[in-house]
């Protein structure tokens, strides 16, 4: 599948790509004076922020993983994350973003556990979802994981190399110019991935030519479960529950990630935000279609062989993208998935760092450093740790995954959004909330989610391959069933 001028090309896009990146970082770096810097910048246009938005939402599970659950599962898979999620995010982010903003500007949070520990008054709590933050590292991994198999794929690289060098570089210009240079960097690579997802969408364009029922038919000759819903015969989409109820569940919860839900503060005024919003839905509206090219690929490689070999299923759209577009437009569409995973990165990068070091850091050890210049020169020492972990977990994912490296990192993600979800909701919309209500509905959905999955409590998790979204939604019902109880016997009481 490799030849030499996919290399070279690669190789001299790659070389382009690194020169306009880090010119945004020594930009962003010479602006970049405090850890408030570092956090949320100075101030930018709407516009920006929402594409910004856009990209760190969507990533390389977006354009490099997910395609390969609807190649394995059809529909229903496509149903999951092409449509539910997407409609319960949008929903949730329209609500929570104002109010966030308000708070988050009021009190002068840079991070989600700041937000959580002042809102509720709490050092113990803000600290507890400072450590609870490090389960984002599982995201970081999923993006490694996807980028090295397309880079990999287009060099004809060993993917240990590919993936070593890779976090050398993002990690090292993420030490300096922080959400100075990520806004403007996350706008080019936005821009690009809207031309690669319509590019992709459209690629398919012979088996849609023909009419919708010709295109299901020859999903259904491939095999007839890829072209049905529920697909029973799936370990992830097998009924209603599983596909609707679970992925929108998910939606709503997945805006409180501390890399989506502070975009708002980067904003110059208030009145800006509904144009922010507009932006980064239908930006996002855009981005999710892209799993649709998952069915493409399933009819490229329908034995999920290529050269008769079995490809795994992180690898399905690395080797379309190679087979499917001429050099120069797969030049385009590698640009755009480096895009989608690299947006990501950074603000994962960005976010988790600055947390490791303004909540955890500086509550357990700050009498012993002196200035904000020795916060920055510890934020640097915290991105190279993070760099060392995503390296060692990212090459096991590589050679030993549960199917998809997308189960592992949804299961850290989805444990984190589900755990901050309740303290973050009654944090906006209720007043006067007994900190043991929320601190009682964060421990429930963390020991559902976590107990669930592991325990293989429900007919839904057991089995090799289990359903994190599963899981989750019973975190997060259940912590919203002990937090309404809970708020609801405070009310009693002051009576």
């Amino acid at each position: 599948m490799h030849n030499s001028s996919w290399f070279v090309a690669t190789l001299g896009l790659l070389l382009a790509y690194t020169a306009i990146i880090l010119f945004f970082v020594i930009r962003g770096a010479m602006r970049t004076k405090s850890m408030a810097d570092y956090a949320v910048g100075q101030g930018f246009s709407p516009y920006a922020v929402g594409l910004s938005l856009a990209t760190a939402t969507t990533s390389a599970a977006t354009f490099i993983i997910n395609p390969g659950f609807i190649s394995l599962y059809g529909w229903s898979a496509f149903v999951a994350f092409g449509l539910c999620m997407p409609a319960g995010l949008f929903l949730s982010q329209i609500i929570l973003t104002k109010s966030f903003r308000r708070y988050g500007k009021t009190v002068k949070a840079l991070t989600m556990a700041q937000w959580i520990g002042q809102r509720y008054e709490s050092k113990g709590f803000a600290l507890f979802f400072a450590f609870l933050s490090l389960l984002l590292l599982s995201f970081i991994v999923l993006i490694c994981v996807g980028l090295t198999k397309v880079l990999a794929q287009a060099l004809g690289m060993g993917e240990f190399q590919v993936l070593v060098g890779m976090v050398v570089f993002v990690f090292s210009y993420m030490m300096f110019g922080g959400a100075n240079s990520m806004v403007y960097t996350n706008t080019v690579q936005a821009l690009i991935k809207l031309l690669v997802a319509v590019m992709l969408l459209f690629s398919g364009y012979e088996h849609l030519s023909k009419g919708v029922n010709f295109f299901w038919e020859q999903l259904g000759a491939i095999s007839p479960a890829l072209a049905q819903f529920p697909n029973a015969s799936s370990p992830l989409y097998r009924d209603f529950f599983e596909i609707v109820i679970c992925n929108f569940v998910i939606g709503v919860a997945i805006v409180c990630q501390p890399h989506l839900i502070t975009k708002s503060l980067m904003l110059r005024d208030d009145k800006d935000v509904n144009r922010y919003l507009w932006v980064g839905s239908l930006a996002q509206m855009t981005f999710f279609l892209v799993v649709f090219a998952g069915f493409y690929a399933r009819m490229m490689f329908p034995d999920l062989q290529v050269d008769g070999l079995p490809i795994k299923m992180d690898a399905i759209m690395s080797a379309y993208v190679v087979r499917e577009f001429p050099v120069w437009a797969g030049l385009i569409v590698i640009l755009g998935l480096l895009s989608a995973g690299l947006s990501t990165l950074e603000a994962l990068i960005q976010a988790l760092s600055t947390t490791v070091t303004s909540d955890i850091i500086k509550p357990l050890f700050g009498q012993f450093i002196p200035n904000d210049r020795a916060y920055i020169f510890l934020n640097r020492l915290v991105i190279v740790g993070l760099a060392a972990v995503a390296i060692t977990v990212s090459w096991q994912q590589l050679q030993h995954p549960n199917l998809s490296v997308g189960i592992f990192a949804q299961l850290g993600v989805y444990g984190f959004f589900s755990t901050a979800f309740i303290p973050v909701l009654f944090g906006i919309f209720l007043k006067d909330v007994p900190r043991w209500v929320v601190v009682m509905a964060a421990l429930t959905a963390f020991v559902l989610h976590f107990g669930t999955y592991f325990g293989g409590i429900s007919p839904y998790l057991q089995g090799t391959v289990r359903n994190p979204a599963v899981a989750s939604t019973f975190g997060i019902l259940g912590a919203l069933g002990v937090g309404l109880l809970g708020y609801g016997l405070g009310k009693i009481r002051k009576k």
